[in-house]
């Protein structure tokens, strides 16, 4: 039993961390996840839709 026991510690790797490989694709798909998101939110029709919503959220009547 202490054989399997301590072998199944040594086989089962814990990877806790993320390499700077890892921290390089997740900064890179960010940025373009933010670049595609920017670009959405200043086009014409969802710029005007927000424009429209904060102008009826601010002339709503309580």
């Amino acid at each position: 039993m202490r054989w399997s026991a301590r072998w199944s510690g040594r086989l089962v790797r814990s990877d806790r961390g993320m390499t700077t490989s890892e921290y390089a694709v997740g900064t890179i798909a960010a940025c373009a996840f933010a670049a595609v998101l920017y670009k959405v939110v200043n086009s014409g029709p969802v710029l005007s839709a927000m424009q429209s919503l904060i102008k009826d959220a601010l002339d709503a009547k309580f």
